[in-house]
């Protein structure tokens, strides 16, 4: 799973999800991406298991670049426990997605291959995506 090494505070406030992305949002490094079209937080399980998805489906063929990094602390209390006592421990990462935000660009194979690796790896997304093409 990705998560950074160290960050400058343990926990971080929740914030929020409007607007649409300003950076990151055309298509850098590959030929072909998947661009989100709705606000989340996509954790580093999700963005781990949609690059596996990829990988397998282009049998480790061209290059794949993920353009999401899971930066964000997500806590939670235990189970059954009272109100009040302090903030939760932090539980997973995430990463804040907003519309227009590109999630993975792929190069090195034919396009009609690129699509249906990003048609499959959309399926291990909560949100709605979209294929574009450079």
């Amino acid at each position: 799973m990705l998560s950074p090494k160290k960050t400058k505070f343990r926990k971080q406030h929740r914030g929020r999800m409007k607007g649409v992305a300003s950076k990151g949002n055309k298509i850098a490094f590959g030929d072909h991406a998947l661009q989100a079209l709705e606000p989340t937080w996509l954790t580093s399980r999700q963005i781990e298991a949609t690059r596996r998805t990829i990988t397998r489906y282009v049998k480790r063929g061209g290059k794949l670049w993920i353009r999401v990094f899971p930066d964000k602390p997500i806590t939670a209390r235990p189970a059954e426990t009272r109100m009040g006592a302090g903030k939760g421990a932090p539980e997973y990462w995430v990463a804040v997605i907003k519309p227009g935000h590109i999630l993975f660009e792929i190069t090195g194979v034919p396009k009609h291959i690129a699509q249906q690796a990003m048609k499959l790896a959309s399926y291990k997304l909560p949100i709605k995506t979209k294929f574009i093409t450079k």
